[in-house]
Parts: C-alpha cells; sequence; structure tokens
C-alpha cells in the first residue's frame, strides 16, 4: 500500500477509538466534581460520630435472621463485595460463586464476596437459603422480606453488618447480582490510589431528578426531599467506598428518608457527611459491554450478563495471556 493509504487505514482506526472511548474519557475528566468543603456544623457532626462509632451496642442488634460475622471476624481484608441477590436466585448465586466471586486474592491482598439478601415469603425459600448458608457460610439476611420496596433496607443492612463484623475491610464493592466483576483490575486501581479516606467510586450520576409523579412507583414527594436535583451520586448496579465512608453513610442514614431508591439514598447520605462521589467510566453503570477479552481485562463490571456469558467471559479473561496495546 502507498504512504497515503497507509494513513487513511491509521486514521480510521484513530478515529474509531476516539468514538468508542472518547465520550466516557471526556465525561471522566471534564465532569469530575470538585470536592465538597464539609466544614459545615452538621457534616463535621456526622464525621466525628462516625470515627467515635461504637460497635459493640451494633453486636447486640438481631436484625439479622441469617449473619456469616465468623467469615469477617478481625481478619483484614482487601476488598469486601457486597452482591445485592433475591432470595430465590440461589442458581445465580452458584454461578457468581463458580465465576468472578471466586477470587479471594488479588496481588497478594484478600477478597471476600458475600450476599445481602432480604427473607424470602415462601416458607420453602427459606429452608433452601438455611441450606445454602450452611455449606457456603457467605451469606447475609435481614428480618425484612426482600422486596422492589426495601432495597433501600437491604442496603442499609448491608452497611450496618460491614461496620459491625467487618469493621477492617478496607474498601467494601456493592454490586448487583446481574454484574460481571472484574476483580483483579479494580483492586489494582484500588492500590493505586493516594487518597485513603472518603473513597465513594463508581460511574457518577450529575443531576438526577426526583419523581414527583404519585402514580410513579417511584414517587418522591416534596415533604420528603424538597430540592429539584439529588446529588451526584454513583449508580447503584456497582460503586466502592472506603471503610470510613461506610460509617459515615451509616451514621448519616438516620435523617435520610429510605423512600428514595439504594443508590440515591448513600449518595444523599454521603453528602450530608461531606463526601463527593469520584467518576470511572470503568464501571459500566447499567449498560451491557460487548464482550472482548481485553476490554473485559480493563473494565471494572458489566450489567445484564446471562449465565452463560459469565461462564464464558470469566474463563477467558482468567488467562494468563497479555493484551497488546
Amino acid at each position: 500500500l502507498r504512504t497515503h493509504q497507509w494513513c487513511f487505514i491509521l486514521f480510521n482506526i484513530l478515529l474509531f477509538h476516539m468514538l468508542l472511548f472518547g465520550a466516557d474519557l471526556l465525561e471522566e475528566y471534564f465532569l469530575r466534581s470538585l470536592p465538597l468543603s464539609y466544614t459545615n456544623a452538621k457534616s463535621l457532626e456526622i464525621r466525628e460520630k462516625a470515627r467515635k462509632l461504637d460497635m459493640d451496642p451494633l453486636k447486640a442488634n438481631l436484625s439479622y435472621t441469617i449473619s456469616s460475622a465468623a467469615t469477617c471476624s478481625d481478619r483484614e481484608i482487601f476488598l469486601l463485595v457486597l452482591v445485592c441477590s433475591s432470595p430465590e436466585n440461589r442458581t445465580r448465586r452458584n454461578v457468581i460463586r463458580q465465576t468472578w466471586g471466586n477470587v479471594t486474592d488479588a496481588r497478594g491482598y484478600t477478597v471476600l464476596t458475600l450476599f445481602a439478601l432480604g427473607k424470602p415469603a415462601s416458607a420453602t425459600t427459606q429452608l433452601e437459603i438455611n441450606e445454602e448458608s450452611q455449606k457456603h457460610r457467605d451469606i447475609i439476611e435481614g428480618t425484612f422480606i426482600d422486596s422492589p420496596e426495601t432495597q433501600t433496607q437491604k442496603m442499609l443492612m448491608s452497611m450496618e453488618w460491614t461496620v459491625t463484623f467487618c469493621p477492617h475491610a478496607r474498601y467494601i464493592l456493592k454490586t448487583d447480582e446481574d454484574m460481571f466483576v472484574g476483580i483483579p483490575s479494580l483492586a489494582g486501581y484500588l492500590l493505586s490510589l493516594t487518597q485513603l479516606e472518603d473513597i465513594y467510586i463508581g460511574r457518577v450520576i450529575h443531576q438526577g431528578v426526583p419523581d414527583r409523579d404519585p402514580e410513579s412507583p417511584a414517587f418522591v414527594p416534596i415533604h420528603q426531599y424538597s430540592e429539584e436535583f439529588y446529588p451526584d451520586y454513583c449508580d447503584g448496579s456497582a460503586f466502592v467506598v472506603s471503610q470510613d465512608v461506610a460509617r459515615k453513610v451509616y451514621v448519616a442514614a438516620k435523617e435520610v428518608p429510605v423512600s428514595v431508591s439504594p443508590d440515591i439514598f448513600v449518595g444523599i447520605c454521603a453528602k450530608k457527611a461531606g463526601i463527593t462521589p469520584i467518576h470511572s467510566s470503568r464501571f459500566s453503570g447499567e449498560k451491557h459491554i460487548s464482550y472482548n477479552r481485553c476490554c473485559y481485562k480493563f473494565i471494572f463490571t458489566s450489567s445484564n450478563m446471562r449465565e452463560d456469558e459469565l461462564f464464558k467471559d470469566w474463563k477467558e479473561t482468567s488467562d494468563r495471556k497479555d493484551c497488546s496495546l
């Protein structure tokens, strides 16, 4: 080929990659939120309460039907993964246990994956969960009935359980059961952070608007949240918080209505504690990322994964082969 033809081919390759990754990179660079100032009295009060939080009274709180407290105990855990799961989805939990949830070590640091559930409506399903918990020791079950209306309660339960029974976990990843999670790439990113506190990372949603339609299941009345926009928050499909943020969210949660969705709930609590979410385009949010081995070795999450996809993608991305530029 002649020189101008090679130039044309190279130009098209560069253009393709700019279109593919440019939007997310621009979003990450230009829409990065400025750090909040937490000099106001309320934020300082929340942060001080979180710092002095006494876990002993919480350990006496019997708000868990099943609690895998022994799995954490006093262990130094680098990344605690909490997968919000539906009680009936035992098959999906087993798939996660056999794929990305099977990672227990990342660059020499401990990774622990647990499943957060509410109570099932069926007594038969409850017996199956009891059996599953005895076998795997990786289930946390609350006393509330698991339903679309109690997902924020499940989120709060997860935070409470973490600060109570896993206080030495450095980072906590909250994710959903339909996700693919690249634990090695996420762990590498977290190890590169120089900021040690106020870590709240995910795909940041800007200027979310409260649903004011009384007929909508997501209706939020003005008396519960009066502002025009929600504060910036990380999409609930997957986000990471540091241990200190989990404590601050738990303390701030007492003044936030649980009628909002779980991700917005955490965002409001974070703002009250003076914490700014950090955007990363390597979290997919609700998007399903088309499979490519090297892409999946780089990204942190992909949504709406089928079980057969999880097996295939995990097998291929777990190889030792490097990816070229």
